[in-house]
Parts: C-alpha cells; sequence; structure tokens
C-alpha cells in the first residue's frame, strides 16, 4: 500500500561536531589541526533523507551556544524539519574528536559532561511533529543517561501507540557506556518494540559475542515484531532477513576516505524507501533494489571526509547502481 507521495521520518537523538585531524592516518595527539564537522548518528539520517528527495524532522536537544545554532542552521540548510530541538542555556553542545587511521576507520573521543543532547526532557517533546511521522527512527546513545532515557522512551511509546514504524538503528559507541555490559544492556533493553533494525556485523559480534557472519548467530537477535532486519557488512554490501525471506545484497568498491556517516547514509535510503512503500517489508524483489540503492548510498559517502557533508543525492547512488549493472 503505497500512501503520501512524501511521508514524514522523525529522528530522535543526537547532534553535535566532530572534530577530524586535516590530515588521515594519524592519532589525536599527533595531530595539529582539525576540520569541523557537524554529526551525530540520528541528525546525520534527517539529513540523507533529505538529500534524497524525502522528507524529514529532527528531534533533540544543543546547547545554546554557537555550535548548537551552527547544527540547527546546518538542519534547515538541508531541508530538515528543526521544529523539535531546543537549546539547553546551560549545558555546551556535545563534541567529539574524531581521528581516521589509515584504513579510514575510526577512534573516538568525547566531551559530554553532560552535554546538552544528555538533557532533554520528556516536557519538552514536540509531540505534535512526532506524531506525523510515518517512521520515527532512533539509536543507543540517548539511552544512556536520564533525562534523555525517559524522554526517548516516552517518544518511542507515543509513536508505538500512533502506528508509526519504530526504526533502530543502535550504533554502538562503547566509550559514552560506563562499561560494555551496560551498553549490552542499554542497548538491548528497548530491541523488542523495534519493527525495522539495522547493525554493522561488529555490531552483531559485541551484541552477541558470537561470529556475525553465522546465521544462527544473527537471528539470535531476532524477535516477533520485527519486520526486517538488515546486517551492513561494510563494503561487502548487506544481508537482510525477514518474517518469510532472507538473502544478502552485494555493495560497492570505492575508494575510501571517511567511513563517519557510511551507515546513516544507508540508514536514511533505505528508511527513504521503507515511508514510501511498506511492502518492501513482504516484497524480496523491491527490498533487493532499496538495498542496493542504500549500498550505493553508504558507499559513495566514505569518498569524502564528515558525514552530512558527504551524503549522496539520489542521483549519484542511481548511476552508481547502474554503473554496476552494465
Amino acid at each position: 500500500m503505497t500512501t503520501n507521495p512524501t511521508p514524514l521520518i522523525v529522528s530522535f537523538g543526537e547532534m553535535l561536531i566532530d572534530f577530524v585531524p586535516d590530515v588521515a592516518g594519524v592519532s589525536l595527539a599527533e595531530s595539529v589541526g582539525f576540520i569541523k564537522a557537524p554529526g551525530g548518528a540520528p541528525a546525520n539520517v534527517a539529513c540523507a533523507i533529505t538529500k534524497l528527495g524525502g522528507k524529514s524532522a529532527f528531534i533533540g536537544k544543543v546547547g545554546d551556544d554557537e555550535f548548537g545554532h551552527m547544527l540547527v542552521d546546518i538542519l534547515k540548510k538541508n531541508g530538515v524539519n528543526s521544529e523539535g530541538v531546543c537549546y539547553d542555556p546551560h549545558a555546551r553542545t556535545a563534541l567529539a574528536f574524531v581521528t581516521l587511521k589509515k584504513n579510514g576507520e575510526r577512534e573516538f573521543m568525547f566531551y559530554r559532561n553532560p552535554s546538552a543532547d544528555m538533557l532533554l526532557q520528556e516536557s519538552e517533546l514536540n509531540m505534535g511533529l512526532l506524531k506525523q511521522a510515518k517512521v520515527f527512527h532512533y539509536g543507543s546513545i540517548s539511552l544512556i543517561s536520564e533525562p534523555c532515557r525517559s524522554a526517548h522512551l516516552t517518544a518511542m511509546k507515543a509513536a508505538r501507540e500512533a502506528g508509526i514504524l519504530l526504526s533502530y538503528d543502535p550504533n554502538v559507541r562503547l566509550p559514552l557506556w560506563p562499561s560494555s555490559d551496560a551498553a549490552r544492556d542499554g542497548i538491548k533493553s528497548i530491541w523488542n518494540e523495534a519493527d525495522f533494525i539495522k547493525v554493522s556485523d561488529d555490531e552483531v559480534a559485541f551484541l552477541t559475542q558470537g561470529d556475525p557472519q553465522k546465521e544462527e548467530v544473527v537471528l539470535s537477535l531476532w524477535h516477533d515484531r520485527l519486520k526486517l532486519l538488515v546486517v551492513t557488512d561494510g563494503e561487502k554490501g548487506c544481508r537482510y532477513f525477514t518474517k518469510s525471506f532472507k538473502g544478502s545484497v552485494p555493495g560497492f568498491s570505492v575508494k575510501v576516505v571517511d567511513t563517519t556517516g557510511a551507515g546513516d547514509a544507508f540508514v536514511g535510503s533505505l528508511l527513504f524507501s521503507v515511508a514510501k512503500d511498506t511492502s518492501i517489508f513482504d516484497n524480496e524483489e523491491k527490498l533487493k533494489e532499496a538495498l542496493s540503492f542504500a549500498n550505493a548510498c553508504g558507499a559513495i559517502c566514505t569518498t569524502q571526509k564528515g558525514a552530512i557533508p558527504a551524503l549522496p543525492s539520489g542521483s549519484d547512488a542511481l548511476a552508481l547502481v547502474k554503473s554496476k549493472a552494465n
């Protein structure tokens, strides 16, 4: 069943500034200069959706400071509805220092004690905006501390009661949790609520403590409410599991500069497809097409530094999909 041509996808959670060394392959200590890049997975997803021509909104909190206002301006410039963003006069916008090692993989150091995003309260949620959504998307960083955790749970409950699809990308960031066990427990505490979950192969290994390439290990993460579980395998592509079918879709080989935001580009693209046509969960051909497009979006995002600036347009992604088909 296809509904409204541009259904709204609401993204919830953190938006922050990533400081990335201006030279690749160095540690934070060795870096002489840093490039300031907007980040935060839920915000990246919101921007990925609008870049493809979809409609998105972001709900979260930033500091009432230069960086906070800059981030909200970036949302607006990217066509994301920012009516759900609050400013905290007493806490700073979160910062993360992210190093790109020689292979394009990342290392994180966070500045949050506490940062504004952690202080979002239930009373500050824009419920009117949330209830207009077709899909409500979130991560796990908003579960780490109060009051944001309670706000997150309240928003999820309201979305579920309004018949909105729930999308979860746990986006494991171990340095932010008190311990690995706390991270595992926190991430799994809302696992069974989601209609759609995207995890990376590394996250499968972390959550199950098993081999992420083994199907029975992945399926230990399945629950009855799920319509789709997707495991991303980096440049190899992704694997998908639904109630009635499963398979894999190959990725695209590109020259990797920075993997930041690749998963968010993938998720944004897939949610864009899902929101337009929810029959995708029951139609394997449609799903494979959407996943191939999402793989292309993720691949293109790794070819330049920073998450939001590297997000592809629909025409870029289609061109990559077509180049492989020929």
